[in-house]
């Protein structure tokens, strides 16, 4: 077996061959491979990148200043926005380099990037950045990051209508590969049209990994015969509104037609010599289509033979107009496949609409021509949903035994999953020792509003926190409720990120309304919700105690886990006090019943920062150690209801449920000292015991190597469950890798969502031959054929359970019973371990089921686990 050479930073470097890279990493590589097709047609342009952080693209800040290096050295300069519209505006700034004399460079390329969110409240940038347009060498590529299915987020999203509005042009990607292809045509057509140019990211590409082609000159785009106005279509200066408008409306968005028509942005991808049904799809949706062929046992040819095309759609909107018409030709009915709302559904209708009704297909999508709902707008799509619809319009003029054979199992598989013989499931929930287990409480009598944060999981805990607002709102709702209702005083919860990205204005509203409200300001030191990057820009306690003081606020209280650290003197306004934690209940008691607008700043560094610190060195590590004894411990769980800590673990005896606390996983908060018990043991200055591995030592037989299976035709799909913060990304990563080493076509698909914070993460990981044979990142109903379960309660659940089928898939699961989070509220929480398993092996056969006290085995070979 041949072994490519390859290293870690291949993925920026190289340029021929293929790399294997995520699609957070390939957003990164895109600007270095811009600079190098301009280096190689003679332009010396530089690069600039700024935006804000969140689901899908909450990682994306952090890879960037990993590979600060390698964007230096390629002049590109990045700098993250306060918030998402002054990011957009920096952008603008960006095209304007070269209106004025001194530019060092031919031109700027721009990249700015956002949550839904984040495109929502940057609209009117978005608008007047594209009127103005981009410079000739210069150009703007907006990424959104969509969330369909609302699993990261506190709305659904799709951007695409925004930038419509904007009229800005729409790109979705499928895939890792077309992340790179389709953000390099972004720019070619930004710079031709004078256009800013979208593309759209969802989980199924961003948190995907993939092995793709490295020659940034691999693309060579076609400039079309198009007319100019005079002067062009780029940004000038000065400029008037009405002109930007009409060279806009008249000439911008059909040299951008022009552009994706030259270079078959959309596709013909199946055709047939009779053609009957024609499937129109694009993004995510266009894989799910095509995993839902395979599900149904129709291959290229078979789909020619039965009378079907396919048509994949690059640029969303505007619809090119000729390639949509020419494939529409001949059809009898088209089906369109997006998810979301119809935004191609309702331009093909209107590009249809003038045809002779003799000649005019059918158009179906989100309705049927009764009006029934066929492929719903709300949340997100499925192979096996598509499955279904195609097979029935199918049926209309078709006839096949197998893909009704394969609709009966898909039934029936759903029949299962409808009845489930448990109801555990992983929830996010607080890190151990996370400063929000308690900044989030309210005294008796009182309740708090939820925003944008970590804090938000309070939601679904018992902290009398109710409602919640978008990011910046915090606190504005009570503006609205206060003069209407009986209710003198609400708590608002707001991190230090949101506070600095746009909270202070909704604090500012508030001390102007002359509301009674105190803002609980908790900083933490880090934006945790997206995996611990510092706030952007300088902030420190007292500085903010000093800000709200100028915004009028007349109370201010910092409480801390360690108050010491300001001294008499501290750089505070004069109306600050300062409290231990464990005084918080009087502290807000005490600020209830200030009139108008008071704030608490509850001082506590991120728990998971913490460790990262601690770990680095650049933190010290307390010299305090908390062990319960087990044989004093009654089991009585207070410790875990008043620390709400995942740490304080059950321990089975023979005297009953007792109580440990999880050493590797202790962040050293010591809330659960709280806890009315004489069991714990404080252990100063001593460091764990290091617990000699047996697997260092012990003298192991040759093992023989494992016989593989054959990677045929069909993918090879691994499906790996784990709880978030364990290691389950990693054993994609390293799975995905050796694929690639060994020259297979691989993808990974990291199903995190808010699962960073204990909850449950799924990977997908689909091995194939060749590349171009993994349809899908997802694996879909039934195709798993190898379930690695770290965790049980995951494993188990009806995510993972889907992918299993009998006589097809093998498990290998971890029965180690870890408690999941409402374990902490709940001391005498039973532990489904055995219908957790039924499930399993009710779904793939008693004899494809292996289980193994995985962590045990772990701990007992490496002395950790």
């Amino acid at each position: 077996m041949h072994i490519k050479a390859v290293t870690l930073e291949d993925k920026y470097v190289l340029d021929q061959g293929r790399i294997f890279l995520t699609g957070t990493q390939a957003l990164v590589r895109l600007p270095m491979m811009q600079r190098a097709r301009d280096l190689a047609a003679g332009l010396n342009t530089a690069g600039f990148i700024s935006g804000y952080r969140g689901s899908p693209l909450g990682g994306f800040d952090k890879e960037l200043w990993a590979a600060k290096g390698f964007l230096k050295d390629r002049h590109i300069h990045f700098q993250p926005g306060v918030n998402e519209d002054l990011a957009a505006t920096a952008c603008w700034g960006t095209q304007q380099v070269n209106l004025f004399e001194g530019a060092r460079y031919d031109g700027v390329f721009a990249l700015w990037y956002g949550k839904g969110p984040g495109v929502d409240r940057s609209g009117d940038v978005f608008k007047h950045g594209n009127n103005a347009g981009t410079s000739q060498h210069g150009g703007v590529l907006v990424l959104a990051g969509d969330d369909h299915a609302a699993k990261s987020s506190t709305a659904a999203h799709q951007s695409d209508f925004a930038f419509m509005d904007a009229m800005i042009p729409v790109l979705h990607p499928a895939g890792v590969q077309e992340i790179i292809d389709y953000g390099l045509f972004g720019w070619a057509m930004s710079r031709f049209a004078g256009l800013w140019v979208a593309m759209k990211t969802i989980a199924e590409t961003v948190d995907s990994s993939g092995s793709v082609l490295a020659n940034p000159l691999r693309l060579d785009f076609v400039i079309p015969d198009f007319k100019m106005p005079q002067g062009g279509l780029h940004i000038r200066w000065p400029d008037k509104v009405l002109e930007q408008e009409a060279r806009l409306m008249r000439y911008k968005l059909d040299a951008a037609l022009a552009f994706a028509r030259a270079n078959k942005i959309d596709r013909t991808v199946i055709d047939s010599p009779n053609p009957r049904l024609g499937i129109v799809a694009t993004g995510k949706a266009y894989l799910d289509v095509r995993q839902a062929l395979d599900d149904l046992g129709i291959d290229d040819a078979h789909a020619a033979e039965m009378g079907l095309r396919l048509y994949k759609v690059g640029m969303v909107w505007p619809l090119e107009r000729e390639g949509i018409r020419h494939f529409a030709e001949g059809l009898e009915e088209i089906l369109v496949v997006e998810e979301k709302r119809p935004l191609i559904e309702n331009q093909l209708k209107e590009q249809l609409y003038n045809w002779r009704e003799d000649v005019r297909p059918r158009v179906v999508g989100k309705h049927d021509e009764s009006g029934e709902w066929l492929l719903p707008s709300a949340g997100e799509l499925s192979p096996s949903e598509i499955a279904k619809v195609i097979a029935r319009r199918i049926a209309r003029f078709y006839t096949s035994h197998v893909i009704q054979e394969r609709l009966v199992w898909l039934k029936a598989k759903e029949d299962s999953l409808s009845h489930p013989t448990h109801q555990t499931a992983r929830v996010p929930y607080f890190c151990s020792g996370c400063p929000h287990n308690t900044s989030t409480r309210v005294p008796e009598g009182s309740r708090a509003l939820a925003g944008i944060g970590c804090h938000y999981m309070a939601i679904w805990m018992d902290r009398k926190t109710e409602t919640f607002t978008q990011m910046g709102g915090e606190g504005a709702t009570w503006i609205g409720q206060s003069p209407f209702t009986k209710t003198g005083h609400v708590f608002q919860n707001l991190g230090d990120g949101t506070y600095y990205h746009s909270g202070l204005l909704a604090l500012r509203a508030c001390v102007a309304a002359k509301v009674n409200i105190t803002y609980k300001i908790l900083f933490n030191d880090a934006v945790a919700m997206t995996g611990g990057q510092p706030v952007d820009g300088p902030l420190t306690v007292p500085a903010l105690a000093r800000q709200v003081e100028a915004e009028g606020v007349g109370r201010i209280a910092v409480v801390s886990d360690e108050p010491d650290k300001y001294p008499v003197g501290s750089d505070f306004p004069a109306s600050t006090s300062f409290h231990h934690r464990d005084d918080l209940d009087l502290v807000q008691r005490e600020l209830r019943e200030w009139p108008g607008v008071s704030v608490l700043i509850f001082d506590q560094t991120c728990a998971a920062e913490k460790r990262r610190r601690r770990k680095r060195g650049k933190l010290p590590d307390p010299p305090q150690r908390l062990v319960i004894n087990e044989r004093v411990c009654e089991g009585c769980g207070d410790c875990g209801l008043q620390s709400n800590c995942v740490s304080v673990l059950a321990v089975e005896t023979e005297f009953g449920r007792k109580r440990s606390i999880d050493q590797s996983a202790c962040n050293k908060d010591y809330s659960c000292l709280k806890g009315f018990c004489p069991s714990f043991v404080s252990v100063m200055g001593g460091s764990l015991k290091k617990r000699a591995p047996v697997g260092e030592v012990a003298d192991f037989p040759d093992l023989p190597e494992p016989v593989l299976p054959e990677v045929g035709a069909e993918p090879y799909g691994i499906v790996v469950t784990g709880i978030g913060g364990t290691g389950v990304v990693t054993v994609g990563a390293l799975l995905g890798m050796a694929a690639h080493l060994e020259g297979k076509g691989v993808s990974v698909l990291d199903m995190l969502g808010m699962a960073q914070k204990n909850g449950a993460v799924l990977t997908h990981i689909r091995i194939s031959q060749e590349p171009d044979t993994i349809h899908a990142v997802r694996i879909a109903a039934g195709n798993a054929h190898l379930l690695l379960g770290c965790d049980l309660v995951v494993a188990g659940g009806p995510d993972a359970v889907s992918k299993l089928r009998l006589g097809h898939t093998r498990s290998v699961v971890n029965d180690h019973a870890a408690m999941t989070a409402d374990f902490t509220h709940q001391p005498d929480l039973a532990f489904p371990a055995e219908s957790l398993k039924m499930a399993i092996v009710d779904a793939v056969g008693r004899e494809a089921a292996d289980f193994v006290d995985a962590t045990t085995l772990a701990t007992h070979l490496l002395g950790d686990s």
